[in-house]
């Protein structure tokens, strides 16, 4: 923590903003409130920034269900929007609530509804109010066992697909807790206790209290590394299959694990990642000379003595099958985590593989040059006896994820787009 120095400017929040954010863009600008006063604060500074060039401010709040406070506290950032003068929606986690991991099941709900609510708004950056504290309880939470990974300044949403061309930025991983209500007090503002924070049963909450009792913990290192980035930037992606390729060679360098988990996920479209061992065991034969065929995270990576292919498993397809898609007009819908689909009448759609025959004999001449595993999970429309690819029907647009996806993971995109 930098002091009580910072308490009367704007907690380090403007430089970042200044630095990741557009002042010319006319999208809304989208800030997750709780009504904490770590949100709070950053939504106050969201405002201010927002006001002096041009962007409208959005507030999104999630309603957890999970205590008898919740609509008054969804209340309190309505609130707090409106004397901002900004949009407000209220987001809510409905449904059954697990008995256990509730911390993360709660998180994962939270992401989602509000990665749905800003892309549906147009915004594609959304501010999150972590502060210097969320970062040292990862840190003693790690220590302990968890997995938790430490909030990021600049990351892609989480959540897949429904993140899918949404940021999160949080600009105020350099303030203290401490220093953000003294800074709020100052102003005469107020703001919610959540109590679950403090309650022993949860990770987070133990954390907290150990680090409240012991010297400040250093925070983590930076990071920051342009491999995986770059390794990003020199992939090329087939449009029309969201299959990825690069040069061999530049996979025989330096440290590629973290690319090759990255490209994995976002080739197979699939939402949980490779886990760490067997990546780097992956990225060691891709350092190698051997040429192979290996199959992770349900993509399939075909290494041969010049380029290695990132793409879609074909035989997890088969074994897990793939539902019927049926994609209302004007909807933007996923197809199987790799495609966004949006058509201006109903369509059904089907993976390619079993309709190959009935496609006319330009689509399969066009489809002659492709690798034979990475046809099969293609979007066809399938209308009563009528076949097509669904990237050549009249009325449908398709897009090809995998790209735009390995580049933000892997950082090659660090402002708003």
């Amino acid at each position: 923590m930098r002091g009580l120095a910072r308490a009367h400017d704007d907690l380090g929040c403007g430089g970042v903003l200044d630095r990741r954010l557009r002042a010319d863009s006319d999208r809304p600008l989208a800030v997750a409130v709780s009504g904490g006063g770590d949100s709070v604060a950053l939504a106050l500074l969201a405002d201010a920034w927002a006001r002096a060039h041009g962007r409208r401010l959005l507030i999104l709040t999630v309603d957890h269900g999970l205590g008898p406070l919740s609509l008054d506290w969804t209340q309190a950032c309505a609130n707090l929007a409106a004397r901002l003068g900004a949009g407000f929606q209220a987001l809510s986690w409905t449904g059954r609530k697990p008995s256990t991991g509730l911390p993360a099941a709660a998180r994962e709900a939270r992401h989602r509804l509000i990665a749905n609510a800003a892309r549906r708004a147009g915004a594609r950056v959304v501010l999150m109010g972590h502060t210097a504290g969320d970062r040292a309880e990862a840190q003693a939470m790690r220590g302990a066992g968890s997995t938790t990974p430490s909030p990021r300044e600049w990351a892609p949403s989480p959540v897949w697909p429904e993140g899918r061309d949404v940021f999160l930025l949080r600009p105020l991983l350099g303030a203290g807790r401490a220093e953000i209500r003294t800074w709020l007090t100052a102003r005469g503002e107020t703001w919610i206790d959540d109590p679950a924070n403090d309650d022993q049963r949860f990770a987070r909450a133990r954390a907290r209290q150990a680090l409240a009792a012991m010297a400040p913990v250093s925070p983590d290192p930076v990071l920051a590394s342009a491999r995986p980035a770059g390794l990003a930037l020199a992939v090329h992606a087939d449009v029309g299959t969201g299959l990825l390729t690069l040069p061999r060679d530049a996979l025989r360098q330096g440290e590629i694990a973290a690319f090759v988990g990255a490209a994995c996920l976002c080739a197979a479209g699939a939402s949980r990642p490779p886990r760490g061992d067997r990546t780097a065991r992956l990225a060691h034969r891709l350092r190698s000379e051997e040429t192979f065929a290996a199959s992770l995270a349900g993509a399939r990576i075909e290494a041969g003595a010049a380029e290695v292919r990132f793409l879609r498993e074909p035989g997890e397809m088969t074994r897990r099958g793939l539902a019927p898609l049926e994609v209302s007009p004007g909807c933007a819908t996923v197809w199987d985590g790799r495609f966004e689909i949006i058509a201006d009448h109903v369509v059904a759609i089907r993976p390619l593989a079993g309709f190959a025959a009935r496609l006319s004999s330009r689509e399969r001449q066009g489809l002659a040059g492709l690798p034979p595993s990475a046809r099969q999970g293609l979007p066809v429309v399938v209308d009563g006896d009528r076949v097509a690819l669904a990237a050549g029907v009249a009325g449908v647009s398709v897009r090809a994820l995998a790209q735009a996806r390995l580049l933000a993971a892997c950082g090659a995109v660090d402002r708003e787009p």
